[in-house]
């Protein structure tokens, strides 16, 4: 997992750990609210058994139990009003990651699940809310099941009863035969290689009846929970593999909830007369984080007297004014005699209305006599799109000399037309550098639940007129504990070839030449974008490639399609590529498999808001050939937030079968993209990403590429860089 933060980390965190208080007690005519919180598992629910009662749409939680059984580690978040999606880490207590101490020492026995919830229909005055679930979806089957709950709230008190299938249903008071098998021939325990979804064995084994009631005391903070327990714990993963059975001593668990404000909880529960059980959640909604910036004011309307030129220092002025208030870097400006033209790339807002208000504004009040000024948005120096604002109209709504007058009476938005007029001044700088900090995460590996390497890194490009760009950048390691990362040759007797797990050797060098190329940036016609690029393209992999994009304006639809040629670069080596497919392996019999050269690529359809039924939502559909050479498809779909924090998950299922894929059965991953206005005092367009991919496999993997022209030409149809609407 990959997380860059700016150093500004504490003020993100001061964001998201917003409070607010709570009435310390209540009335007859003023009873507190009762919030909904997180079961032991995650997600919003009872104690261990969920209920149909959903968060608010974009809450996102990040919580932890522990008994004497088990530590889960979960986060969940509300994706739409009527899903909510949960990934958790389970360790074991009393088995360890593998019977070979060389390979992962003490390490407990660690299991990856995801679960789902989906709300049927809503709360009415006589019906009841009511959800269909599935826990543990695609993993090893040690927490899988199903369950149908319906919930219903009476004053202060909220019940929910259910019926589970699988791990919620393994009591089976409804259905089920107990004498034959402890999960009724379901098959509980352990599931394959993980990774895949088992549709056949869903909503089969026992069944039970499970249910609660969760009570809002008059003391804000606290609530109260009792539920009947749909598992009777003789099914779980403990006791299959010691042989010795849970003890349940009781079906009923107990539980209190006291919650700090709205930013979290602490849980305490009696469950199965036997175990305490202790949790502590922390959340936030990604709906309503908002920004705390620190930036000049908008520049007061005041025209200067009225010229019909500028001296040279006037425009250099503008220009300046233009890249620093408006955030119109690398900009140009040039005047005809009639219209100012201003083409530059903006860097500071999300939010175009605000850049190119201040833009206009700047402009007039200069006092340059043109009846219209003309923005044009560049990405990389490529025109993206045109704004043209009528300067007359434009005096009129920032005099407010009519009712209601706002900025986009005077504005026209077209496709970018050719610039005219003489330069007069420019803000541009042909070199660019600069460091950020760069923070690795891995969790749930062999040789222990959490690794980490913190580095450094540096990045210089040099543009060479307005096409070319020669670009590079160094990572430097400060400090890691993936000196004990010990995967070497794939355990399962996969022989792919090692075009990702092959990290552990890139992961010895401290210092790492991570991109080195050469680009190629140009546009055809009004909607074609291409790009070409050569060089050390990324970590693992340097060869030459090209694409090319089709993006109409304000289409919800783009087109892509890039082609490469690459060879796996050699560990160790700062410039040195793969000559010889098979390598000698230090620590196994068997030799390994590299690339030593294969074509790769893919055509991708882009489509924001498909079905005009997932507002908000970005779908990637790709289609092509991957690296170690498998073909097959790759879906990414992407859920946008009021904040512009951005959600997605993509999975990739090739040509290869399961078990020539291995451990996990196909790639997936799961990533969160925060705008960096978000966490700085000023703003920003710039991004950062934390990406978690649970399993590190070498099929259905992508070549990474510096840039990607859907990102780029963002302006044609705003995605990553829509302005947030929670104001």
């Amino acid at each position: 997992m990959r997380l860059i933060t700016p150093s500004s980390h504490a003020l993100w965190l001061s964001t998201f750990l917003l409070t607010t208080s709570y009435a310390v007690s209540a009335d007859s005519f003023d009873y507190p609210d009762l919030i909904y919180s997180q079961t032991d598992f995650g997600g919003v629910g009872l104690i261990q058994m969920p209920t149909a009662r959903s968060a608010p749409e974009g809450e996102f939680t990040l919580g932890s139990t522990y008994n004497e059984d088990y530590v889960h580690f979960n986060t969940s978040l509300q994706l739409f009003p009527w899903l909510e999606t949960t990934i958790r880490y389970t360790q074991v207590h009393d088995l360890l990651y593998s019977d070979d101490p060389s390979f992962s020492g003490d390490t407990k026995y660690t299991d990856k699940s995801i679960d789902a919830k989906l709300r049927l229909w809503q709360e009415s005055y006589w019906l009841p809310e009511l959800a269909v679930g599935l826990r543990d979806i695609g993993g090893t089957g040690l927490f899988d099941g199903e369950y149908l709950v319906g919930s219903k709230r009476v004053g202060p008190f909220d019940f929910s009863l259910g019926i589970g299938w699988g791990y919620l249903g393994n009591r089976a008071n409804l259905t089920g035969d107990k004498q034959k098998s402890v999960d009724c021939g379901r098959d509980t325990a352990f599931s394959g290689r993980g990774g895949s979804v088992d549709i056949d064995r869903m909503f089969t084994g026992c069944t039970a009846l499970f249910g609660g009631i969760e009570y809002q005391t008059p003391y804000a903070p606290l609530s109260l929970k009792l539920e009947y327990d749909g598992n009777d714990y003789q099914a779980d993963f403990i006791s299959t593999q010691t042989g010795i059975p849970m003890q349940v001593d009781s079906p009923w668990n107990l539980g209190a909830v006291y919650r700090f404000g709205d930013w979290g909880a602490a849980r305490l529960s009696y469950e199965r007369g036997e175990v305490f059980t202790a949790g502590l959640s922390l959340n936030t909604n990604f709906n309503q984080v908002d920004t705390f910036w620190i930036d000049n004011d908008d520049p007061a309307y005041r025209p200067a007297s009225a010229t019909e030129d500028l001296t040279a220092d006037q425009w250099q002025r503008l220009s300046t004014q233009l890249a620093n208030v408006a955030g119109y870097k690398d900009n140009r400006v040039h005047f005809d005699g009639d219209t100012v033209t201003v083409a530059g790339e903006q860097t500071k807002y999300r939010d175009q209305d605000i850049a190119q208000t201040r833009a206009a504004t700047l402009i007039a009040n200069t006092g340059i006599q043109a009846t219209q000024y003309r923005i044009v948005q560049q990405a990389q120096r490529q025109p993206m799109t045109e704004t043209v604002i009528d300067a007359e109209t434009y005096a009129a709504v920032a005099t407010h000399a009519y009712v209601e007058a706002k900025p986009d009476d005077a504005r026209t938005h077209t496709l970018p037309r050719a610039i005219s007029g003489e330069l007069k001044a420019a803000h541009q700088d042909d070199f660019d550098m600069g460091l950020a900090p760069v923070f690795i995460q891995s969790f749930g590996g062999s040789e222990g639940f959490y690794m980490y390497s913190l580095g450094v890194s540096g990045r210089a490009a040099a543009r060479l007129g307005d096409h070319f760009i020669a670009s590079s950048s160094v990572y430097v390691n400060i400090a890691d504990t993936y000196d004990k990362f010990k995967y070497t040759v794939p355990p399962d007797g996969t022989d792919l070839k090692r075009v990702r797990t092959l990290n552990r050797q890139y992961l010895e060098d401290t210092v790492r030449v991570t991109n080195a190329q050469l680009t190629y940036l140009d546009h055809w016609g009004d909607n074609w974008y291409t790009q070409m690029y050569g060089g050390y393209l990324e970590t693992m992999f340097a060869g030459v490639g090209g694409e090319v994009l089709y993006r109409p304006m304000n289409s919800a639809f783009a087109l892509g399609v890039d082609i490469n040629y690459v060879k796996q670069r050699e560990p160790g080596s700062a410039f040195g590529l793969f000559k010889n497919e098979y390598q000698p392996s230090k620590n196994e019999e068997r030799p390994f498999r590299v690339q030593t050269g294969t074509t790769t690529g893919h055509a991708t359809l882009y489509w924001q808001n498909p079905l005009g039924l997932f507002d908000g939502t970005l779908a990637k559909i790709s289609a092509g050939r991957y690296l170690t050479e498998d073909v097959g498809v790759t879906l990414d779909v992407a859920k946008q937030f009021d904040s512009g924090i951005l959600v997605g998950a993509y999975a990739s299922k090739t040509d290869l079968s399961a078990e020539e894929f291995g451990e996990g059965s196909f790639t997936k991953g799961f990533y969160v993209s925060i705008p960096f206005d978000l966490l700085s005092v000023k703003p920003t367009t710039s991004r950062g990403i934390i990406a978690w991919q649970p399993l590190q496999r070498d099929g259905g993997q992508k070549l990474g590429r510096k840039y990607t022209l859907y990102q780029l030409t963002d302006d044609r149809a705003p995605w990553f860089a829509r302005p947030a609407t929670n104001d």
